[in-house]
């Protein structure tokens, strides 16, 4: 093995020996043990599990893992091309290097995962594969990707076994039978019905149901089931189990104990409706994606911070540049799947933006962290200005608030930007089942301009003071458009949704 310059570089040459680092052909990927069982040997050499190991040493394991996934990869010449135009024909050997690789857009996803598949490094018609559709919410082009299926039950192994440690153990306690449901189970080609699913069914010591869309008599049923219950969805889903309440039995309401939401951001309203209803439940974020079936999970209800599941992917918060973003730095969230050797995807980026936080490291777990701030296509344009959505809704809350008109977050269930810009109309959509009240509630505090000044304001405040000097009140003003806000039933038609019922924060209407 030659000189090793500290024994964590010997330890990662161990658990993954020089002869796996170089396949050179389709054959030779197919004959590559698992990754998994590098994790498996690793943790029986150290003697603890890999969430227990140093963030030190697994970052030796992911290194040299992700150097022999760009190894395969250069097996396709789509691949090869694109890494070797980045870095030259060299081994992509430290952090550094993986970072001057290209970040895989969606669009580059897209290509090489669907119709003839030229991404692929072991061909489709070699079989084993598992093919797993996305419906384009960002994008707008739906697309497909493919991976191998074994690895991705060892995927799923891995990640419902982490859940079952960190989070069902603290909240599904006591004797009996323990269950956890998803609403997304009816849509199994998109990524997220058949891949968050996966990883539910293999929680250890938890039953399974796939539920699909939550009518009020399939929750109903389910909650009569003895024993503590946990259950997965949309945020729009997940708020709307509160009004499902009526008529459960004492036991039954206090029988839900977790609510895994998985779609941006569950406002305060609809936590506190639920909490209301269910007084043993907590609500906390599961974040996923294409390729990431668990990219974080929120561990603790007060604290928004996202945990990474070690050993699953490398998840990165990059700059523009394609490099690192620093502690407590905002960034685009990239990841790189560490599992599945045939179809690997190198620096994918989601499309969302988060911010680095600091890592956990604790006796128990030791983990990268990261703060959802919202999808990267989240900004919304008036005249030469950008201007951020989610620190737009921040400001313009904060700006209600000051002014005592109203708590939006305390009425809203559901919050979006609709933004004409041939009519030239900037709106606020408020959901809430109290539209018709609220909205004459607001408009008598209100001046006659409306609520067009304290969105303005609001607007103006969630810019940074460079921009702030020329987008100010005055040139809003002039811009041409109209500001307001409206409220609407959730239930209604004037929430525009995504194909799978997903609420987006901005829709933009040129």
């Amino acid at each position: 093995m030659g000189h090793f310059a500290s024994p964590l570089d010997k330890f990662a040459y161990k658990v993954l020996p020089d002869a796996t680092l170089n396949p050179c052909t389709v054959d030779h990927v197919l004959e590559l043990p698992s990754f998994l069982t590098t994790l498996l040997s690793a943790q029986a050499h150290v003697g603890c599990r890999i969430d227990e190991m140093s963030l030190e040493t697994q970052a030796v394991i992911v290194q040299r893992r992700v150097s022999q996934l760009v190894s395969i990869a250069r097996i396709n010449p789509l691949w090869r091309r694109r890494i070797d135009d980045a870095v030259g024909v060299g081994p992509v050997d430290s952090f550094d290097r993986f970072q001057a690789l290209p970040l895989t857009e969606k669009e580059d996803f897209r290509h090489m995962f669907t119709g003839s598949r030229p991404g692929m490094v072991v061909p489709i018609e070699r079989c084993g594969f598992e093919v797993v559709a996305s419906g384009g919410t960002s994008s707008g082009q739906p697309s497909e990707t493919v991976y191998p299926l074994g690895e991705l039950q060892e995927t799923y192994g891995w990640a419902g076994d982490f859940m079952g440690r960190h989070i069902m153990v603290r909240h599904l306690a006591g004797g009996g039978a323990k269950w956890v449901a998803t609403t997304l189970a009816d849509y199994q080609m998109w990524s997220s019905g058949t891949m968050v699913g996966g990883v539910l069914q293999r929680i250890p010591g938890v039953n399974y149901v796939g539920a699909g869309p939550m009518s009020r008599e399939v929750f109903q049923l389910m909650m009569s089931y003895p024993g503590p219950k946990a259950i997965m969805g949309i945020t729009q889903s997940i708020a709307l189990l509160a009004s499902f309440a009526d008529g459960l039995s004492r036991e039954a309401r206090h029988s839900f104990r977790v609510a895994l939401y998985g779609s941006g951001v569950l406002p305060p309203k609809a936590r506190a409706d639920l909490r209301q209803a269910y007084p043993n439940l907590i609500a906390l974020s599961y974040f996923a994606a294409t390729q990431a079936e668990t990219i974080g999970l929120q561990l603790d209800p007060e604290s928004p911070v996202l945990t990474a599941v070690p050993g699953l992917h490398l998840v990165e918060v990059v700059r523009p540049n394609g490099q690192w973003a620093a502690m407590g730095e905002e960034g685009e969230l990239v990841v790189t799947r560490l599992f599945g050797n045939a179809a690997p995807v190198l620096r994918y980026k989601i499309g969302d933006r988060v911010i680095r936080r600091p890592d956990l490291r604790s006796p128990s777990l030791n983990a990268m962290q990261f703060e959802y701030v919202g999808r990267s296509g989240d900004f919304m344009h008036i005249g030469d200005t950008q201007y951020s959505a989610s620190q737009a809704l921040a400001a313009i809350i904060a700006e209600f608030r000051r002014r005592q008109v109203l708590e939006i977050d305390s009425v809203a269930t559901d919050m979006q930007f609709q933004i004409d810009r041939a009519k030239r109309q900037f709106q606020l959509l408020l959901g809430t089942p109290e539209a018709v009240s609220l909205s004459a509630h607001v408009a008598a505090r209100l001046t006659p301009e409306g609520s067009s000044p304290l969105i303005i304001a609001g607007l103006v405040r969630s810019l940074s003071v460079f921009n702030a000097l020329e987008a100010n009140e005055a040139s809003l003003r002039s811009s041409g458009y109209s500001f307001a806000i409206r409220f609407v039933d959730p239930r209604g038609t004037d929430l525009a949704r995504t194909a799978v019922g997903k609420v987006p924060l901005v829709v933009d209407r040129v």
